[in-house]
């Protein structure tokens, strides 16, 4: 029986070639896949972690004050009935000026109000781990989560307008206050159920 011998290199067939390449693509979809999940777990476990630290100085802010920091305006309506911009809220009275005098609190080591107590000193732009402030504080500064969007907050009472019965906000879910990220998405919407709030982070 005569045999051919086969001359030069041996090489891949284009079939066994598409195959490996198959079979990188799959893979490398699933590293990428799970460094995505990865990702995004751990957005979600520091934006619950984030919000337990703010909840908790909101306690402490009621127990000195015997009220949580109101989302009304001067007028004693509420704003932002989603409470899209009311991290700023947060930040004034946790940390800038929980004392409601107009006088900022300071800012790493510069001086600021010492007659204020900083409920949440983690809100500090010059030293804060978590990085969810910018690095100028003022009343304007706000509170984000780990998708850079801003954190929720609505109180379920207004500011009493000259001893007068506190407005209630019909708005707000738990009898004290709402708080919640808008999540990845950076979406949130009034109505529960909504498919704005899948990915929400919340208190209620």
């Amino acid at each position: 029986m005569k045999t051919t011998q086969r001359h030069g290199q041996p090489a891949f067939s284009l079939i066994e070639l598409m195959a490996v390449i198959t079979i990188i693509v799959i893979l490398a979809g699933l590293v990428v896949g799970g460094l995505g999940y990865v990702t995004d777990k751990q957005a979600k476990s520091r934006a619950t972690v984030q919000m337990a630290l703010i909840s908790k100085s909101l306690e402490e802010f009621k127990l000195d004050f015997g009220y949580y920091p109101p989302t009304t305006n001067k007028s004693g309506s509420f704003t932002a009935p989603l409470g899209t911009t009311t991290s700023v809220i947060l930040f004034k009275y946790l940390y800038w000026d929980s004392d409601n005098d107009g006088s900022g609190a300071g800012v790493g080591s510069a001086a600021g109000d010492v007659d204020q107590k900083a409920y949440l000193a983690d809100l500090d732009p010059a030293s804060s781990k978590q990085g969810w402030t910018s690095g100028v504080a003022s009343a304007m500064t706000t509170i984000v989560d780990p998708w850079g969007n801003q954190y929720c907050y609505r109180s379920a009472l207004g500011e009493a307008p000259n001893n007068a019965a506190p407005p209630v906000n019909s708005d707000t879910q738990n009898p004290d206050f709402d708080l919640w990220s808008m999540g990845k998405d950076g979406k949130t919407n009034a109505t529960i159920g909504h498919k704005d709030n899948r990915d929400d982070i919340k208190n209620f």
